[in-house]
């Protein structure tokens, strides 16, 4: 039989027609995409084109190896089936479009058994994923699919079905090899007829056509955008903010030396090309919005959807964009003031999303905007705003009373120590967590370290100003502490508190940190219980689990220090290390108002209470405040304590227990002499 192309269908010949349908398909494919191009390109300039060897690497683990696809091992899997095998099988498409003229005049003859394995190979693996995923979606639908429209995704999936199940039949009329196209050869077999090849051809055709047209206008436009995306997707430490500005060495540029007009983003064109990138990407497989708490209690927050606004915002101005004009509507109306001010920065979002999209930098950008240029922000930050503004804390104490809680604890204040034991707020102020602080300091002290505090020369370490857009105060307080730091010639930082932990160790670099070794203080303890400085955690017939905070486990990685520190934990919470759910204080939310009836705490609290345990260990002052008002709640009683609460807790004990007995052996002693006494 004559290949389908090389024959005549009524007045037309079969290359006539598929060049009709081709130039249709990659006309349009070509216009969209171009289109989507221009419309990324005309945002502002972000320099992702740095650490080429690392950018290399995570594209190829990332990319093409489906990492964070595969966390989900049932949907990731029928994906890189899809994926792979679409890989391998897209070279035929040189051979269908020529009659076959790629593997019998431009493909050495020793290859083409191998290539059309291969290929043979790529379709098998797509067929698969695709039923899979079909039956997954039409039996057995997840529940964030149900009541939402399924047409695209399911029309997709009929397309792949149609393409690879036609290349079957496409390839039996070939004289197939039983060894390097077994399926191929097992059509081949039941002897089917030319018209029947003829029809699964112009099927297989039309169904690539119909494919490549669909693509630019779906969410599978992520099949182009993904590569760029993921290659250049920000590399720096995770959850870490940029500065206002940047100089030419790499630093912030220096309040007094700053000069710019605008701050944060208002506009769609403010986004940086990188972060339009985002919204052309999106495959919206919902992992974002499964892990959101603002989403899961019920707030206007979808970061999914989020997404979504900056590519239908662009659609639906392009006109007005792409000839340099500035439509009416903000970015802040489209994602809305609710969504943006329900984020907690957790940065779950970002962390599970399988093609590095940039969730959180979306709204604290917004953010900026609010706070320091339209200053329209949630009145109830004010308070805490101006607190840190004139008291360098958000509860508003004196500076003076920083140290008070260590005032008996005979430790050095403001001056030279090879550890500075950064308070923080928490630690400083809140009556709570200064329990926390004198725990820490004790043992950091029992281990015999040279540990100081800075008493009324620490500063907020400007976390809540920077996760709610405040920028400017932010700066303003990291070159403050940077100052006291290098006056004191601080080398070594200890934190009890995760933002703090977070900020100075991974964005104070900006600002003249970069020799800064900050630590999380369940950190340094492990290691000197490693060490044999301090005594192993015993568990005294408690039952506890620990609750991870999202800067110390997920954006910081410290995961297995704190519950080393407390001898292991009796039961994990369903969600816990780098996949645990946030307290709900994070993003500046702890000084911010929640509705009563969507309290993200609260949720964490029942997942915490279902373990069993009686005891929460937690390394965090917000997640001990939130975690301990969310068990309340829901009426669990456990007990909260932080990791060094409980080891030292074990150590007051086992010292009163000598002092105990030492005080029975003297009172038996002086009876034993009394009664020599009494005799002699």
């Amino acid at each position: 039989m004559e290949h389908p192309l090389l024959q005549s269908y009524g007045a037309f010949e079969g290359w006539h027609i598929l060049l009709l349908i081709g130039s249709i398909s990659i006309g349009f494919f070509t216009y969209q995409v171009q289109k989507a191009v221009r419309l990324v390109m005309i945002g502002s300039s972000d320099d992702r084109f740095d650490s080429w060897g690392t950018r290399i690497r995570v594209f190829l683990s990332g990319w093409l190896g489906q990492k964070k696809v595969l966390r989900d091992k049932v949907a990731g899997t029928m994906h890189v089936l899809m994926f792979w095998g679409f890989l391998m099988l897209a070279s035929d498409m040189f051979d269908l479009a020529t009659a076959n003229a790629f593997s019998e005049h431009v493909l050495p003859t020793v290859l083409n058994g191998p290539w059309n394995g291969m290929v043979e190979l790529g379709y098998t693996m797509a067929l698969i994923g695709c039923s899979a995923a079909l039956i997954r979606r039409v039996a057995f639908t997840p529940e964030k699919l149900k009541g939402k429209s399924q047409l695209e995704g399911n029309v997709i999936l009929l397309l792949i079905l149609t393409i690879t199940t036609t290349s079957f039949v496409v390839e039996s009329y070939e004289d197939p090899s039983p060894f390097w196209e077994p399926f191929g050869h097992m059509f081949a077999e039941m002897e089917l007829s030319d018209a029947t090849v003829v029809v699964a051809y112009w099927a297989h055709m039309v169904a690539i056509s119909v494919f490549l047209f669909l693509i630019p206008v779906s969410k599978h436009m992520h099949l182009v955008m993904a590569v760029p995306n993921v290659f250049f997707h920000d590399i720096e430490l995770p959850g870490k903010m940029r500065p206002l500005a940047v100089g030419e060495d790499g630093k912030a540029v220096p309040l007094e030396d700053l000069d710019i007009d605008s701050f944060g983003v208002s506009s769609y064109t403010q986004y940086s090309w990188r972060q339009l990138i985002d919204g052309w990407s999106c495959t919206s497989c919902a992992r974002c919005q499964d892990v959101c708490p603002a989403y899961a209690s019920g707030k206007s927050l979808n970061p999914m959807q989020v997404i979504h606004d900056v590519r239908n915002y662009a659609n639906e101005h392009a006109p007005i964009l792409l000839s340099g004009g500035e439509p009416s509507e903000t970015m802040m109306t489209r994602i809305t003031e609710d969504a943006v001010w329900a984020c907690t920065t957790c940065n779950a979002c970002v962390d599970v999303c399988p093609l590095y999209i940039e969730h959180v930098p979306k709204l604290t950008d917004l953010r900026r905007n609010a706070m320091m240029e339209t200053m329209e922000y949630p009145e109830v930050l004010n308070t805490a705003m101006g607190n840190i503004e004139s008291a360098s804390n958000p509860y508003g104490f004196g500076a003076h009373e920083r140290a008070d809680w260590a005032s008996d604890l005979d430790v050095k204040v403001g001056e030279p120590a090879e550890y500075i034991y950064f308070v923080g707020c928490a630690g400083s102020f809140d009556e709570r967590n200064q329990k926390v602080a004198r725990s820490t300091i004790s043992l950091l002290k029992e281990a015999g370290l040279d540990v100081g505090i800075l008493g009324m020369q620490e500063g907020c370490s400007g976390d809540p100003a920077r996760r709610a857009g405040n920028e400017y105060l932010f700066q303003m307080l990291a070159e403050t502490n940077m100052t006291t730091f290098q006056d004191l010639g601080v080398k070594r930082i200890v934190a009890s508190c995760p933002h703090c932990f977070h900020t100075l160790g991974k964005e104070y670099g900006d600002f003249g940190g970069d020799e800064l070794e900050v630590f999380h203080h369940s950190e340094i303890i492990a290691k000197l219980q490693e060490e044999g400085k301090l005594p192993d955690a015993e568990k005294n017939g408690r039952s506890v689990t620990f609750h991870d905070p999202c800067y110390l486990g997920r954006m910081g990685g410290v995961v297995e220090e704190p519950r080393s520190v407390i001898g292991g934990v009796d039961a994990e919470p369903e969600r816990h290390g780098k996949s645990s759910f946030c307290c709900g204080a994070g993003g500046a939310q702890m000084w911010m108002e929640e509705d009563a009836d969507k309290r993200v705490n609260e949720i964490r609290a029942a997942e915490l209470a279902e373990t069993g345990c009686d005891t929460v260990a937690v390394g965090c002052p917000f997640c001990s405040v939130m975690v301990k008002d969310g068990l309340d709640a829901v009426g669990a009683e456990m007990e909260v304590l932080d990791v060094a609460e409980l080891l030292w807790e074990q150590i007051v004990a086992k010292d009163k227990e000598i002092h105990d007995n030492s005080k029975k052996r003297a009172g038996k002693a002086r009876i034993w002499k009394s009664s020599i006494s009494d005799f002699v």
